[in-house]
C-alpha cells in the first residue's frame, strides 16, 4: 500500500477530511464511526471520524465530533468542489463494542452505526459497503484515488490482516 505519490492523512476523533486522488486517509476506530464518501468520476473522497451520533443542543457551531454535523461538513466541502453528495458511494465502518464483557446491547458504537445508516439514507447516498459493530477496534485505510477501503478489526475472533471492503 506504500505509494510515493500518495499523501497520508491521519484522522483523529472529531476530524474529517475531503480531498482528491492523491490522498490516503487513515484512522483507528473503537465505538466511533467513519463514513467514507467517494465519487468515482471525480476521484474525490471524504471521510469522517465521529464520536457521537448527534449533539444534545444545536446552539454551538457544527463539529465533526457528531455524525450529523460531520456529514453536513463533508457534503458542503464536496459541493464546493462541484461534487454532489448524492452521486457519491458510501462505506461505513466502526461502531465496535469496546467492553463486550459488560453485555450492553445499545452501546454508543451501535447507536453511532445506526445513525450513519440513517443519515446516509436521509441524504439519498447509497451505502455500497459496511463493516459495523462487533467487538474491538478497527484500523481503516481509504485510498481516495481508487475508492478502495481496507479494514482490519482487532478483537475477539477477529482476523489478523487488512481486509478490502468490496463495493
Amino acid at each position: 500500500m506504500d505509494d510515493p505519490g500518495v499523501s497520508d492523512v491521519l484522522l483523529l476523533p472529531g476530524d474529517y477530511f475531503v480531498g482528491g486522488r492523491q490522498y490516503r486517509i487513515r484512522t483507528l476506530l473503537g465505538s466511533c464511526v467513519s463514513i467514507a464518501l467517494w465519487h468515482p468520476g471525480a476521484l474525490v473522497g471524504a471521510m469522517s471520524h465521529y464520536l457521537l451520533a448527534r449533539r444534545g443542543s444545536r446552539s454551538a457551531a457544527p463539529s465533526a465530533r457528531y455524525g450529523e454535523d460531520a456529514l453536513e461538513l463533508m457534503l458542503a466541502e464536496l459541493a464546493q468542489m462541484g461534487v454532489p453528495g448524492r452521486e457519491c458511494q458510501a462505506k461505513v465502518f466502526g461502531g465496535g463494542q469496546m467492553f463486550p464483557a459488560l453485555g450492553h446491547r445499545e452501546t454508543v458504537g451501535h447507536k453511532n452505526g445506526e445513525a450513519a445508516r440513517g443519515l446516509l439514507k436521509r441524504h439519498d447516498i447509497t451505502i455500497v459497503s459496511e463493516s459495523l459493530f462487533g467487538a474491538g477496534h478497527r484500523q481503516i485505510v481509504f485510498n481516495v484515488g481508487t475508492g478502495d477501503v481496507w479494514s482490519r478489526q482487532v478483537g475477539p475472533g477477529a482476523g489478523t490482516g487488512l481486509q478490502q471492503e468490496h463495493a
